[in-house]
Order: C-alpha cells, then structure tokens, then sequence
C-alpha cells in the first residue's frame, strides 16, 4: 500500500507527481513542495552540513564506505537492474568517498544541499528537481539506446541500459547524475525529490527520511504544502501514471 503524508498545508494543494517504477528492487520515496526559496544555503544550514559530513569523515575510509549495509544494499540494486555499481557509482557512494577521502562538498543551493544532506545520512541515491519543469507521467526505467542528457556539471550522460527518470520529454533524472533540464535552481518555485531507496528497505525508514527532508525544506528554504509518499517497488503514485 502506497503511504502518503502532507503537512504545512495552505490553500489547495497540487496533485503529487505521478511516478511508475518499471524497475524492480526499488523502493521509492517521494517529496514535493508548492513553494520553495531557493538560495545560497545559510549559516545554521552549513553548519548542519558540516557536522554530518565531520561526524562521518572521522569514522570513515572508502574501504568503510564500500562495507556500510546502505552502500551494500543500493549496489545489490544496481546489480539487479545489471549495472556495474564500481563503474556506474551510485550518487550517494559518490557524496560518501568524497566525505571520506576528506575532499569535502561544494554548498550550492539551500535546496540541493538538503537533499544532499539526507542522502549521505542514508547512504541512499537522493534527486532533487524542479516540479515546474516537469511533464508527467514519469517512469524509472532503463535508458534506451541513443537517449542522453547534458547532466549537472556539463557532462553528457549517454543513458543506454541506465537507470533513469524519464517523462513527455525524455529522461531527466537518474540516481547516478540528474540533468540540467529539470536541475532545481535559483528560480525553482516548487520542488519535487526523489529517494531512490533499495526494495528491502522499511517503509518506516524511507518516511523518515522524507519527514526530515520534508521539515528542513520548510525551516531552511521557506518551502510550504510539503507533501510525500513511499511508493512499493513496482507500483505507481497515482492512477494516471499506468497509462
């Protein structure tokens, strides 16, 4: 059963994204917000970043990272959809190596390190997007030969057998590298993120992830009519995403 919670609510709030997941041995977490202010992170932010990111440098090696049950579990994930996680690394077990070979991370926008922030608490793939720039129905799906994207930081990511987020348009997103189509920016008003969570893990703890999520959007980025939901490995959020 699809789980679905919604708080700050004011006025009518928008129908949630709908999302299939055409892959299995996921677990979606789903959030978006009708407003959100976007801009560079602040001090309590920063400093919220900087104990997390400390906290976990001063426990961890890559040798570490490669043995946490998270990491563990979204490789087993990525194997499933028949990648090779040590070639196509997962985004979070990027964000985690760079913690711990002591690379420290770029803070960019209030939003982004959020969603950040809650991917290296879980060791799971996180992605942040720009509801507005999105046309539904969305799909997670293999990439299909010939498909690619301009991906954040200028690279083009050829999407042939990956996993990805894909709507009218194509594909936008993927818990490897998101493209600039659908980035969330400066002029993002309404969000929406993506928790890409492997098909054993709790409904109890992807909810709280999203909750956190959810709670510091609304005290770090003015966000308003949070909403989220934990979508069933192959399960859709919404009727109208089976067409």
């Amino acid at each position: 059963m699809t789980r679905r919670r919604s708080v700050a609510m004011m006025g009518i709030l928008m129908p949630m994204l709908p999302i299939r997941a055409a892959l299995s041995s996921v677990r979606l977490g789903i959030l978006e917000t009708d407003r959100v202010r976007v801009e560079p992170a602040g001090a309590d932010l920063v400093a919220e970043f900087a104990s997390v990111a400390g906290r976990l440098a001063r426990n961890l090696t890559v040798e570490k990272v490669a043995e946490m049950e998270s990491v563990r579990a979204v490789r087993a994930m990525f194997r499933a959809w028949g990648l090779d996680p040590s070639k196509y690394r997962p985004a979070s077990e990027a964000l985690l190596r760079r913690v711990a070979q002591g690379k420290g991370l770029t803070h960019i926008l209030n939003a982004v390190d959020i969603v950040n922030l809650g991917s290296l608490e879980t060791g799971w793939p996180y992605g942040g997007y720009d509801r507005d720039r999105v046309q539904p129905p969305v799909t997670l799906r293999l990439g299909s030969s010939g498909e690619k994207y301009e991906g954040i930081g200028r690279r083009v990511w050829h999407l042939d057998g990956r996993p990805v987020l894909a709507d009218r348009e194509g594909p936008f997103g993927s818990p490897i590298s998101d493209s600039t189509r659908t980035q969330v920016t400066a002029e993002t008003r309404s969000l929406a993120a993506v928790i890409y969570a492997p098909a054993l893990s709790s409904d109890g703890a992807v909810e709280e992830a999203l909750a956190r999520m959810a709670e510091r959007l609304g005290r770090w980025a003015g966000a308003e009519g949070a909403r989220w939901e934990v979508l069933p490995a192959g399960l859709s959020s919404s009727p109208e995403s089976d067409a």
